[in-house]
């Protein structure tokens, strides 16, 4: 399964539906409790950033790479994207350990490639 973080519906519904082509589940997160659930729902293999919701966005990623994280969380594949215009968000997520760091435009061309590689490892 795929997580994600989305900013709105626009992007929530695009990251669903291309999934749902690809036969990849993909679920939201819209709070630590529900990352918690769905991490213990069954395997997570990525988890997808939208930094257009920075402090839910930089919580799961803090969850998922800070010091209380588990072997499994470290394993979760990690992308992050956002505004090209928002280097210091872009800047942050990398800091924090985000396995990929990406602009919108980036994210919106290479999703299917994207859910697919994750859905591979």
């Amino acid at each position: 399964m795929i997580l994600y973080v989305a900013a709105d519906l626009l992007w929530s519904s695009r990251i669903k539906t291309t999934g749902d082509k690809l036969g990849t589940p993909c679920r939201p997160v819209r709070s630590l409790e529900m990352l918690e659930a769905r991490l213990n729902d069954e395997p997570v293999v990525g988890v997808l950033l939208d930094l257009d919701t920075p402090e839910l966005a930089f919580a799961v990623l803090d969850r998922l790479r800070g010091p209380d994280a588990t072997e499994r969380d470290l394993a979760i594949r990690t992308i992050a994207w956002g505004p090209h215009v928002a280097v210091d968000l872009l800047a942050d997520a990398r800091q924090r350990g985000c396995d990929r760091v990406m602009t919108r435009g980036q994210f919106a061309n290479e999703l299917p490639e994207i859910l697919l590689q994750l859905n591979a490892t």
